[in-house]
């Protein structure tokens, strides 16, 4: 039987809709078909998908919709990165930016409206936190992306080659959508991504790093941005509930079963707080049993906080000093910064803020 209100399909894995169906009377064999006409054509209008009876597609229309957050605002950064803020029907706001570069088209998307972590030197955390995102809506921005970059380019061929989680709010703590969005987007018959092309960024939510290799093993980053508890804490404060030891060992957990996989460790250079050479040693000792590549991300500043960035010279010492070590170390491109959309700028709109909490839990 039909839910008594709309279901948006955009949420649906290809399970739960030959599921969805089979509640219809349906057989499996019709998510098939509606699947593509969803995700790789980006159709809408189910009297449209040719290969389905007019009766289903007139059931589907009374029961469901294919719902796509409407894009509020554009920005346009010099080196084509774009960002987008987009409204939700409960009228919060997020932002996705698409990140095109010669080799990758990237898609940075967010999973939570605002976030609850607080970390000290990203601009989503002060926001504050109001919800998560439902997978319609975490699979709703790569739809509205690819297909809007479709109809621009006159395309019929993927656009989008890389998805990372690295927009708004922690994944970790939004398991129960993040998971079947995961899937939509690996389903030969949705985005067709490969599990290496899909990242999942952390916090280092310990108890969901398992879980998350279980339901989708994709590539993992962790945001680190420091070699030792105590300065972690203060930037990171979910740390003082997964201190780095434990989150380490879920680490080498999620990679031990494929020996040419690495995590990849987010490291926000911050002038004078963890930019040392000295520092740079101590990461080296830290991450010398973990398969990893590092990450040095140049601060990127935002209104009202204290931070500054690392000199070039700084950074370049730092990396040179992992290097040195023996571990994969590059400096990501800032890119998008003159829009903020560059890591750790991303703000949206967050109509009523939850108190801001460590989270025990994922959910």
């Amino acid at each position: 039987m039909a839910a008594s209100y709309p279901v948006n399909l955009l949420g649906l894995d290809r399970p739960a809709l030959e599921a969805y169906l089979a509640a219809m009377g349906e057989r499996a064999f019709r998510a098939q078909q509606i699947f593509p006409w969803l995700h790789q054509r980006g159709v809408r209008d189910f009297a449209a998908m040719s290969n389905i009876s007019k009766a289903l597609a007139a059931r589907l229309a009374e029961s469901a919709v294919v719902a796509v957050p409407e894009m509020a605002a554009e920005h346009l950064s010099d080196d084509g990165t774009r960002k987008w803020i987009l409204r939700l029907a409960d009228g919060n706001a997020i932002e996705t930016v698409f990140i095109p570069e010669a080799e990758r088209a990237t898609l940075c998307i967010s999973s939570q409206v605002g976030c609850a972590l607080d970390c000290a030197f990203c601009a989503t955390a002060k926001q504050g936190f109001n919800r998560n995102l439902t997978a319609s809506e975490i699979v709703g921005q790569v739809w509205f992306a690819e297909h809007r970059l479709r109809a621009e380019r006159g395309a019929s061929e993927r656009v989008i080659s890389n998805v990372v989680f690295m927009g708004m709010g922690e994944p970790l703590l939004n398991m129960k959508e993040v998971g079947p969005a995961i899937h939509v987007l690996l389903d030969d018959l949705g985005y067709g991504l490969s599990r290496r092309r899909v990242t999942v960024s952390t916090a280092g939510v310990v108890p969901a790093l398992d879980r998350l290799h279980e339901v989708a093993p994709v590539s993992l980053a962790v945001s680190l941005h420091a070699p030792d508890d105590a300065l972690r804490d203060r930037l990171v404060p979910l740390n003082q509930k997964y201190p780095i030891a434990e989150l380490l060992a879920a680490c080498r957990r999620y990679v031990a079963h494929d020996a040419r996989r690495r995590v990849t460790f987010e490291y926000a250079m911050l002038a004078g707080v963890n930019d040392s050479v000295a520092q740079a040693r101590a990461l080296a000792r830290l991450l010398r049993t973990v398969p990893a590549k590092i990450n040095l991300i140049p601060f990127n500043p935002f209104p009202g906080t204290s931070f500054e960035r690392s000199a070039d010279a700084v950074i370049d010492r730092f990396r040179d000093t992992l290097l040195a070590a023996g571990l994969v170390t590059v400096t990501r491109r800032t890119r998008g910064d003159s829009i903020r959309a560059a890591c750790g700028q991303l703000a949206g709109v967050v109509k009523e803020r939850v108190r801001r909490v460590v989270p025990i839990h994922a959910s």
